[in-house]
């Protein structure tokens, strides 16, 4: 057993299998938020409704119940993923720092469920407090996605024996390029949360009954919000696909070709996705969908700004002249 524990490779599949298991918990609480089932434990926590274990429940207990559940099943995995790399590799290393930082998240993210079930934001509330919440929940999320994701990744960095230290200063262009993506990619989950609350909330009965609601100027203020996530979603499109090509070229080596090929790949079809959930009028299995893609949109732009900056600028190539002899003229 001990020899299993001093596994690189073991300690590297736990990683990545912990941000699998991650993506599940967050899609759950998705389906919680879409289908109202967010006060099925009351506001009661961690308890469920007074008690541990919840008995006759109604099918909106055990949904909420059964992501209380795993998301303590999912802080027990980071927090062994923590303990792990304290016992696997030495003293600053960086997937210590990685687990360490996933430590932190998943506890601030626990501590946001907590706040949104004892504030009572849940269900039908259709607060400024929830809507800034949600915000808040969100760009958490995806910090401890990627900080699960980069301790992975330094792992299986580590155990193929390049590693590689990730420098953010002196990158030039590609520097701005990747911090730009994150930083739309971030502003793009936090408007879609929002977006995703309102579609939740004030459901239209048709598209075009949504539309005209989106420009009322007495509607809530989650309904006139809904307008600007598809075009938020536009513009981080067409960046991250100019900026994925851009930082291929000056970073050609460790994959990053094909990671940025992949980003493009999945901001393509998210786009098709989040125009088919306008269509649909946001169906709770749609909703799933678009936040999936999402997810894995944000972790391959982790790994593509991870891998591009661990990387040196590459040098422009001088092409030499070869000068004429005077005899050939």
């Amino acid at each position: 057993m001990g020899t299993f524990f001093r596994n690189q490779r073991n300690f590297t599949r736990f990683a990545w299998l912990t941000l699998g298991f991650l993506i599940l918990v967050i899609l759950w609480g998705a389906f919680v938020r879409a289908t109202g089932s967010g006060a099925g434990c009351g506001n009661h926590w961690p308890l469920c409704n007074g008690v541990v274990v919840p008995r006759a429940a109604r099918i909106e207990t055990l949904i909420e119940f059964a992501h209380r559940v795993s998301s303590a099943l999912s802080g027990l995995m980071v927090l062994a993923l923590w303990v792990w790399a304290f016992r696997l590799y030495p003293k600053r290393h960086v997937v210590r720092l990685g687990a360490t930082l996933s430590l932190v998240f998943i506890i601030t993210e626990g501590l946001l469920g907590a706040g949104l079930v004892l504030f009572e934001w849940v269900a039908t509330n259709a607060s400024v407090g929830r809507a800034i919440s949600m915000a808040l929940h969100l760009v958490n999320t995806y910090l401890l996605l990627a900080a699960v994701t980069m301790t992975a990744w330094w792992a299986n960095e580590a155990m193929l024996g390049r590693e590689r230290p990730l420098r953010l200063r002196g990158q030039g262009r590609v520097g701005w390029l990747v911090g730009g993506g994150l930083f739309l990619l971030l502003f793009l989950g936090v408007s879609g949360a929002v977006t995703a609350l309102g579609d939740t909330l004030f459901p239209a009965g048709s598209l075009t009954e949504g539309i005209a609601q989106d420009f009322l100027p007495t509607a809530h203020f989650l309904v006139r919000l809904r307008v600007y996530h598809p075009l938020v979603a536009i513009v981080t499109g067409i960046y991250l696909a100019l900026a994925g090509r851009a930082v291929a070229a000056e970073r050609p080596q460790q994959g990053t070709p094909r990671l940025a090929r992949a980003l493009i790949g999945i901001v393509a079809i998210q786009l098709v996705a989040g125009f088919v959930n306008v269509i649909l009028l946001a169906p709770v299995w749609m909703q799933i969908v678009h936040l999936l893609l999402a997810d894995v949109m944000w972790i391959v732009a982790i790994l593509l700004g991870a891998t591009a900056l661990t990387q040196k600028e590459v040098e422009p190539q001088i092409t030499q002249v070869t000068p004429i002899a005077s005899g050939n003229l």
